[in-house]
């Protein structure tokens, strides 16, 4: 079980390891060309570690205006990852609430998670300072370079020092020990360095190195990139007109004189597998170049890896934000409607007294029959906000404590010039009626000021599951005669029954369940009859219902998969406790 804080990081971690997979594949296919290709396709792979594909898709979502919604075909309706990204980049990760012994765990991975880099980047940064107050202290050297040459009193390689203002450092004497054909080809390899800016990319890997220390993979990357760069480097040098055998012997004399540079950023002659470099330059092969093929395979991977998450952000925006609305109409109604809300003739407004039995009792609607008034008995304001402006949980904000607390009761009375208007309505139609309504009593008498604003936010999507859809067709079930469905809860657990509805209303009650928006992306689009029972428990008891997320694959064959969706969120600005009446 993923903790629900963790399912995106654990999404965007499966992606970036998938990639980089596919990245060390292509280096075996290119072994035989330069090192420096598969020196930077490596570097490639490591630096999607640092970018979730949900940015490139957000960068597509820029461009939504340029699809109508009603041209593309449902079977672009791919299921949005945790992060953004397509299905076929995600796995299969159903983030379930964290019971309550457990409550805890997310903090103390983050912890464990921060601590561990926060060390990894000290000790870099210890080995950092000390070699930069050696160079502050140490003697230049007359050398016709593009960079300055130091000499500094250390057993430490020759290295360049160094990300904007390189600096080569020589160890002391290390010319004694040299011959002028050596001290040549020592220069030579530092400069290629210099030239390709290989201690920029080794920071760039090290930051990586320090947000994903855990995964194996990013360190035996770093030791991949170590040798493809200094192999480059050989190649070069030999390239430029190096003596092999002189090439060698330097590499071998560097080695048994001088310590390697303890910082990773800090690019030296030394480095990877001394007896693989060795044997590849003395046999001095000639270096195959990419071919037309290659150079095609490689472009279009890169095309893919970035234009496909975009493309993926410009064609389902839309659908998204379809969906969004069609889950929160009323506020989208709010956002738009420019013709001022109906308004209820007189209300009364007072404090809940509580019942002297001790029971609670709370009742919500219309009269059965009758349209002419709407009450609600011992109900929060912020139930009463969620119905007027057709809010879940997750979508209210700023409210301030004592509307979750103090309790109220309402009795208004609908203007008798519109009952017979709304006679003519269904029972939803008058819902959403009497909910417009009450948008300007809370405002009156509760002194309600709210703005509006989207978001994205973590989101589940309703998908179908691997065996298959269990669910059975069943005729529409009229409006006029009941709901089609009920939602039952006892202490054995809760069962959601539904008679002849679509899936729309399944993923509306597991929306309010679960308070997070659910979106539609079976593809069914009939009407169904079902009884779904679960316990509401994340860990529930051995012989009761199981979880939802399990009942939903066992029952109906569905499964919920993590996503983000764009959020209407309704903020309050203002509101006041009202005056009884």
């Amino acid at each position: 079980m993923i903790p629900a804080e963790f399912a995106p990081v654990a999404g965007h971690i499966w992606q970036s390891t998938l990639f980089a997979a596919v990245a060390v594949l292509l280096t075996f296919v290119l072994r035989r060309n330069h090192a420096r290709v598969r020196y930077v396709i490596l570097l490639i792979a490591s630096y999607k570690f640092l970018i979730p594909f949900s940015w490139l898709v957000s960068l597509g979502r820029e461009f939504e205006w340029r699809t109508a919604p009603a041209a593309l075909p449902h079977a672009v309706s791919t299921v949005t990852g945790v992060i953004g990204a397509p299905a076929f980049l995600m796995p299969t990760v159903t983030a379930k609430p964290v019971p309550d012994h457990l409550a805890a765990l997310p903090l103390i991975i983050w912890a464990v998670w921060g601590c561990g880099s926060l060390a990894i980047v000290a000790g870099w940064a210890r080995e950092w300072f000390r070699i930069r107050a050696m160079v502050r202290a140490a003697t230049p050297l007359p050398f016709a370079l593009p960079i300055p040459v130091v000499s500094v009193p250390s057993r430490m390689e020759p290295g360049v020092f160094g990300i904007f203002r390189p600096v080569l450092l020589l160890p002391e004497r290390v010319a004694e020990k040299l011959s002028p054909a050596q001290m040549r080809v020592v220069l030579a390899h530092e400069l290629c360095h210099v030239r390709w800016r290989d201690n920029l990319a080794s920071a760039m890997h090290m930051l990586v190195e320090a947000l994903f220390w855990f995964h194996p993979l990013v360190w035996w990357l770093d030791r991949q990139i170590v040798e493809e760069r200094e192999r480059a480097c050989d190649e070069e040098v030999v390239r430029m007109g190096g003596e092999p055998a002189v090439y060698v012997e330097t590499i071998l004399a560097i080695c048994k004189s001088y310590v390697e540079s303890p910082v990773p950023c800090m690019s030296g002659i030394s480095g990877s597998d001394l007896k693989r470099r060795v044997v590849n330059v003395m046999a001095n092969r000639r270096i195959a170049n990419l071919s037309p093929v290659k150079k095609v395979l490689i472009s279009a991977l890169g095309i893919v890896a970035v234009a496909g998450p975009v493309m993926f952000g410009i064609v389902n925006a839309p659908l998204l934000l379809a969906q969004s609305a069609q889950q929160s109409s009323e506020t989208r109604t709010a956002l738009t409607d420019e013709i001022a809300p109906p308004t209820f003739e007189v209300a009364s407004i007072k404090k809940h007294l509580p019942d002297p039995s001790g029971r609670m009792f709370v009742s919500i609607g219309s009269p059965v029959g009758d349209v002419s008034r709407w009450a609600a008995t011992n109900v929060t304001t912020r139930i009463l906000i969620d119905i007027a402006y057709g809010l879940k949980d997750f979508q209210l904000k700023g409210e301030p404590s004592w509307t979750d607390s103090e309790r109220f009761d309402v009795d208004a009375k609908v203007d008798d010039a519109m009952v017979p208007k709304m006679q003519k309505l269904t029972e939803e139609q008058q819902r959403k009626q009497m909910a417009l309504m009450l948008r300007p009593l809370l405002a009156d008498r509760f002194k309600l000021q709210v703005s509006h604003s989207q978001k994205d936010v973590p989101a589940f999507a309703l998908v179908v599951a691997k065996g298959g859809s269990k669910l059975k067709g069943a005729p529409p079930t009229d409006p006029k005669i009941n709901t089609g469905y009920s939602v039952r809860a006892d202490p054995s657990g809760t069962v959601v029954k539904m008679d002849g509805k679509p899936i729309s209303v399944l993923t509306g009650l597991l929306s309010g369940m679960l308070r997070r928006p659910v979106l539609d992306q079976t593809g069914l689009t009939g009407t169904y009859a079902f009884t779904l029972q679960f316990s509401e428990s994340d860990s529930p008891p051995e012989n009761g219902p199981p979880s939802i997320y399990t009942a939903l694959e066992e029952q109906l064959g569905l499964r919920l998969d993590n996503t983000k969706a764009p959020v209407d969120i309704v903020t309050v600005d203002h509101i006041e406790e009202p005056t009884p009446n």
